[in-house]
């Protein structure tokens, strides 16, 4: 995750400035968009295996709330910043407004590498995380979920605590929990899936034979393994998907012209998404180095990674073929490199809309828990498709008759409902 000379919350505020200017929303109102409304910002001492006792520096960000309930994940990433977690919060509040759910926007983070840390010790820092934070979150207030390094196991173990300090049973506190303790059936793909439903929409609507087009994706964790694996069932090719290496500590891109066997490579990837070399090799991949995943020939680039990807320094790369540009990770997009984007006609689903798929299956999965009733993976499948193809259609049609890039259009959607949400309470 390359920092140099980027941050991503001056990122998302640029973005968000660009568009109040352009929708004339006033100052006060501004000033409240674009920056959280609460901060939270504390460590955590976690007794070590070998004895020792570390201390992990720990955030939850609150952008806003005047829709509803806080909502996003938690990270745990070695390089991890404050201001990365103050991007991912203001997204959240217009990924939210975008699809319609009635939640805002939060996030949170931990500064530490799980790929070097027992189970005891990652469960000691989910429990702390909690105690540090269990008067700030709930049902009603802000409810977590998974985000990078995190899975179903850390969500339960931090309801646990949750549960043990509050004194009840509160599912609805947390999202992305595993099938059979609160969690929703769908959740797993929804992200993933959710990229794919409006990539098929857009295909749609650019007049393009899905059947027809091929794909190279960046990163092979939860939301590109379920992306790549839908849009393959989709009649589309994917001949190419970059990954870290965790052993080797750097990215490959793993590229078969005639296209990738997604089930297959999943068969080879670990859970951290990194996968073994060896056997691509002898499924017949080509190695090639982590960045070849921007240089290939194909009509649709996903990047699934994580921000600051596509930048002034390679922007120049990506194929005079490439049509569609989905963002299934947040910010991966640098405001100098979408300017060349624009310029080049490439048709982008922005990040918060093309990935929201993950919020809105979160969201029915807090609805399933306070209700205490759960739907069958059909009808949840079913509903996250209704939910993006709304959502990619208000935006696509916002873009069409204002002549907006579509990015700035989605932006338009989400901070009209969440500035009109916050004048309605008499905030501003």
């Amino acid at each position: 995750m390359s920092k140099e000379n980027y941050n991503a919350y001056e990122h998302a505020q640029a973005q968000f400035n660009s568009v109040a200017d352009k929708i004339g929303l006033d100052e006060t109102t501004c000033e409240l968009l674009r920056q959280p409304i609460r901060e939270y910002h504390f460590t955590i001492p976690v007794k070590m295996d070998d004895g020792s006792t570390k201390v992990f520096k720990a955030f939850r960000i609150q952008h806003n709330d005047a829709r509803g309930p806080a909502k996003g994940g938690i990270r745990f990433h070695p390089n991890e910043t404050v201001d990365t977690i103050r991007a991912l919060s203001m997204w959240m509040t217009w990924k939210c407004a975008v699809v319609d759910i009635p939640l805002g926007g939060g996030k949170g983070g931990v500064i530490c590498d799980p790929r070097t840390m027992s189970e005891r010790e990652q469960e000691q820092l989910c429990r702390g995380y909690i105690r540090q934070l269990a008067k700030n979150i709930g049902p009603n207030i802000d409810v977590p979920a998974p985000d990078v390094m995190t899975n179903a196991k850390h969500m339960l173990w931090m309801l646990d605590e949750y549960e043990t300090i509050v004194g009840g049973r509160y599912p609805g506190v947390i999202t992305g929990k595993p099938v059979g303790m609160g969690g929703s059936l769908g959740r797993t793909e929804a992200t993933g899936f959710g990229v794919v439903f409006v990539l098929r929409e857009a295909l749609k609507a650019l007049d393009i034979d899905i059947t027809k087009t091929t794909a190279s994706i960046q990163g092979f964790g939860n939301v590109a393994q379920y992306a790549a694996l839908l849009y393959t069932q989709l009649g589309g090719k994917v001949i190419a998907i970059s990954c870290w290496d965790n052993n080797d500590k750097t990215a490959y891109t793993f590229k078969n012209a005639d296209g990738l066997d997604i089930e297959k490579l999943r068969s080879i990837t670990d859970s951290f998404g990194t996968v073994d070399k060896d056997k691509a090799k002898e499924m017949g991949c080509e190695i090639l180095p982590g960045d070849a995943w921007i240089e290939q020939e194909v009509d649709i680039l996903i990047p699934a990674a994580l921000e600051n990807q596509i930048k002034a320094d390679n922007v120049h790369k990506i194929s005079e073929k490439v049509k569609v540009l989905a963002e299934a990770a947040n910010g991966p997009t640098t405001p100098e490199a979408d300017e060349v984007i624009k310029e080049r006609g490439i048709f982008v689903i922005p990040d918060f809309l093309a990935n929201a798929g993950g919020v809105t299956c979160s969201y029915f999965e807090q609805v399933q828990c306070n209700m205490n009733y759960f739907w069958e993976k059909e009808e949840v499948m079913q509903k996250l498709d209704t939910k993006m193809t709304a959502a990619f259609k208000a935006v696509y049609d916002l873009h069409k008759e204002q002549d907006l890039y579509m990015r700035d259009a989605a932006y338009v959607i989400s901070i009209n409902r969440v500035a009109e949400a916050v004048k309605k309470r008499g905030w501003v």
